[in-house]
């Protein structure tokens, strides 16, 4: 397998999953030929490039470059097509969180699926925590992928049922409301990003800023 080459892309070098990439890099240094990049524009001709936590739009003649361009989905695709599919869920109440890797497309999210893992929150873990169970889930998903490489290609199966769509967040979308209890809108502090996207309220004419830390229990 050796004579394989693979390119990981991720998003710029301050994306939270740049250190999981550098660990699927380094997962499958032994197997086969690979780079990381940080853009589609520095993707040459391989077999397989890992298109992971990047949400640029990438063109068809660059995905034309690779055998296989993969991408790695947080929902049970095709319900949860679209942007931020970890964050509007938990925000839904869920807990149980389905990773779907599958074949990027032209049609954003809508490629056939190769593997499926399932994750399970117990609804107390914050976006660091449950950042960290995706990024570990994603890179063997994608050292499986590999290492099952091109068969795996083969079992590859469409998506069926009703297609749903997620809209972009924005920094808005961290707005509390202070004249709700913290139970109701705990969920919405789960996802919170403490410097990209705090959690704030308006109140007296001010707006504040909140972050959020799990105490060490053995204090509480």
């Amino acid at each position: 397998m050796t004579d394989l080459r693979c390119t990981v892309v991720t998003g710029g070098e301050e994306n939270w999953f740049v250190t999981y990439a550098q660990a699927l890099v380094q997962q499958l240094e032994h197997m086969v030929d690979v780079s990381l990049v940080y853009s589609h524009d520095e993707v040459e001709s391989c077999d397989i490039v890992f298109y992971l936590s990047y949400y640029s739009i990438v063109p068809e003649e660059v995905l034309s470059l690779a055998r296989n361009n993969i991408v790695v989905h947080e929902s049970d695709l095709p319900r949860g097509r679209g942007w931020s599919p970890l964050t509007w869920q938990v925000l839904e109440g869920h807990n149980r969180i389905t990773l779907s890797l599958i074949e990027a497309t032209s049609r954003v999210d809508s490629g056939l699926i190769y593997i499926q893992r399932v994750l399970n929150f117990d609804g107390t873990e914050l976006i660091n925590e449950m950042r960290d169970q995706t990024g570990l889930t994603k890179v063997s998903m994608c050292h499986q992928f590999v290492e099952n490489y091109p068969d795996i290609v083969e079992s590859g199966f469409a998506q069926t049922g009703s297609v749903t769509n997620y809209p972009r967040r924005t920094a808005s979308d961290s707005r509390l409301d202070p004249e709700d209890t913290i139970a109701k809108q705990f969920n919405l502090l789960r996802v919170v990003d403490n410097e990209r996207y705090p959690a704030f309220f308006d109140f007296l004419g001010r707006r504040y800023e909140l972050r959020i830390n799990a105490a060490d229990t053995e204090d509480a």
